[in-house]
């Protein structure tokens, strides 16, 4: 049996969380057009008669502008240490400068790697893949290379067996009914964070966080869940963005994330935001580590 850790890193918007979702054929991280929003290294399972796989999503490469920033590429060191396996993320564009800040992290710690070029569903044919392929090999030594589409799953069968084949032997890491690291209030916290980035303006994203402050039976209907929550911004003018006019964008957030809630929780779900104004809550790391923006 093989078992063993792999550790997903790449420049921010290459698709990292849709192929770590594609992979354990479920949704663990969240997904967004909006570059650099995963901030959890979220831990996935992905179990087979091969084996084991744990995976580890991570933040973007990328300059660091606050507190947040200077501990997200502490948790992308960290993770990339802990693995049996990196799985550096290009998109099939080619290399870009944070890409090439990717790969000399990898080539200080020496570490094993398999190449992931995703976004191949935007090539015009399979041939223009070939020089960008010639030039990754010439970068660095990878185990493999593996073109994919996660947005399409294709070639994610090829990637798991490409993973399985590198891994040592070993007894699974993690119980089999086992499919994720992350403490409930923290999942439920990213789902609602989602739907906020996805639903808002582009300057709005950086600035979201989510506090789960409460997950309950009904008072009255115990066959009902109550999840209270803030949504957490760092400008008093980003409240207005959030809450929308009369109040339409926050509901809008709100019915989306609750059809996610009940599918966890497996029950009918009453679901409380808030928007809350926390100052440079980014800068703090008293208040982000509530949120769970550190190692869980």
């Amino acid at each position: 049996m093989k078992s063993g850790s792999i550790s997903i890193v790449g420049k921010p918007n290459t698709g990292k969380s849709t192929l770590i979702n594609a992979l354990l054929e479920r949704k663990v991280s969240i997904v967004s057009p909006r570059p650099a929003i995963t901030r959890i290294r979220v831990l996935g399972i992905y179990n087979s008669e091969e084996g084991q796989i744990v995976i580890l999503d991570t933040p973007g490469f990328e300059n660091v502008r606050n507190e947040l920033g200077r501990m997200m590429q502490k948790t992308i060191i960290h993770s990339i240490e802990e693995a049996d396996i990196i799985i550096p993320v290009i998109d099939a564009r080619g290399w870009q400068t944070e890409d090439e800040r990717m790969l000399e992290t990898i080539k200080k710690f020496n570490k094993s790697a398999i190449l992931v070029i995703n976004k191949i569903d935007l090539l015009p044919n399979k041939e223009s893949l070939l020089p960008l392929i010639k030039e990754s090999n010439e970068r660095y030594k990878f185990l493999d290379i593996v073109p994919v589409s996660a947005l399409k799953n294709k070639n994610i069968n090829v990637l798991r067996k490409c993973i399985f084949s590198h891994l040592p032997e070993g007894d699974k890491l993690f119980p089999e009914d086992m499919i994720t690291n992350l403490p409930l209030q923290y999942t439920i916290a990213e789902i609602i964070r989602e739907k906020a980035v996805n639903r808002t303006y582009q300057e709005v994203p950086q600035s979201i966080a989510v506090e789960v402050e409460e997950i309950k039976p009904g008072d009255k209907n115990k066959d009902m869940m109550v999840v209270k929550a803030n949504i957490i911004v760092d400008r008093e003018n980003l409240k207005h963005i959030i809450i929308g006019k009369d109040g339409s964008k926050l509901k809008e957030i709100g019915q989306l994330a609750r059809k996610e809630i009940e599918i966890i929780l497996g029950k009918k779900t009453y679901l409380e935001l808030w928007v809350k104004v926390i100052k440079d809550w980014r800068e703090r790391p008293d208040i982000f580590r509530k949120f769970g923006y550190g190692d869980i």
